[in-house]
């Protein structure tokens, strides 16, 4: 039997939120009185830590482990008694910006403002510099002929195409379309006119109607953005909406609060109370 305990447990937790690779941890929370109480398993990859003592409650503590559901909490290991508290442990989400320039700057700071793992990348080594990113965790330089090169781009990816030029911008997305990613958001930059134009060219070279329409093209959120902290945030208001969901409809308009109070005073000025009137 292979002890796995707190200490190795946390190291893999602190690993999977320093960047490394997800993990799934479980420890025994019932029956009370139980000899496996406490005792921790957990899921690192292909590579389980850790086991009950027990081939057939070890089998199904990894089964558990593999279908444990992004919210934590218990799982009862079917036949046994035995719960297990399950949580999964993720690597923070990257944000990838291809471009240095004024737009990426402050980007740069509301992507760590946000918790994500923040990555620049340039081919101009005057612009890719660390004095004008200090909050980003990786400043790259590199041709934008293969801009990701040692960049992994996984589902927990976000790829803004913000670069000085719509042409580089282009040949990003096309980049990207041809090692076949699968990011959670990729957004370009430019005007309706070059966008088109852009979306054409990519069809043409026979990338699928399915993968241009996953592209945020103008990207950002309608928020009559113009100096570049205003577009960052524009930005950054897509990149939430598409992690967490939403409709982007302001707050107010979903609430009807001022609807609500008018129709309240309407109502009270027609009662039999407000006119005087007894009931």
């Amino acid at each position: 039997m292979t002890l796995f305990g707190l200490r190795e447990a946390a190291r893999l937790a602190l690993s999977a939120l320093n960047g490394g690779q997800e993990v799934v941890l479980g420890v025994v929370v019932a029956p009370t009185g139980s000899p496996l109480l406490g005792r921790r398993i957990a899921l690192d990859g292909e590579r389980l830590h850790g086991d009950l003592g027990d081939p057939r409650l070890t089998a199904a503590a990894e089964r558990a482990l593999r279908e444990a559901p992004t919210a934590p909490g218990c799982m009862t290991l079917a036949g046994d008694g035995v719960e297990l508290y399950v949580e999964r442990v993720l690597p923070p989400p990257d944000l990838v910006i291809v471009g240095a320039g004024h737009i990426a700057q402050p980007l740069s700071r509301l992507g760590k403002l946000l918790d994500f793992r923040v990555t620049v990348v340039d081919d101009r080594p005057d612009f890719a510099r660390r004095e004008r990113f200090p909050e980003a965790d990786r400043v790259v330089v590199a041709d934008f002929d293969d801009p990701f090169a040692g960049i992994p781009i996984t589902p927990r990816t976000h790829i803004v195409l913000v670069t000085r030029g719509h042409r580089y911008d282009y040949d990003c997305a096309r980049s990207l379309a041809r090692m076949g990613a699968d990011p959670a958001y990729l957004g370009m930059i430019g005007s309706r006119r070059r966008i088109r134009a852009a979306f054409e060219q990519l069809a043409r070279e026979g990338f699928s109607a399915e993968w241009l329409a996953r592209i945020h093209a103008p990207l950002g959120l309608d928020i009559g953005a113009e100096t570049p902290a205003e577009i960052a945030v524009a930005i950054a208001a897509e990149l939430v909406l598409a992690s967490r969901g939403g409709t982007g409809e302001p707050l107010r308009e979903r609430t009807n609060v001022v609807r609500y109070v008018k129709a309240l005073r309407d109502g009270m000025a027609s009662s039999p109370a407000a006119s005087g009137v007894a009931p």
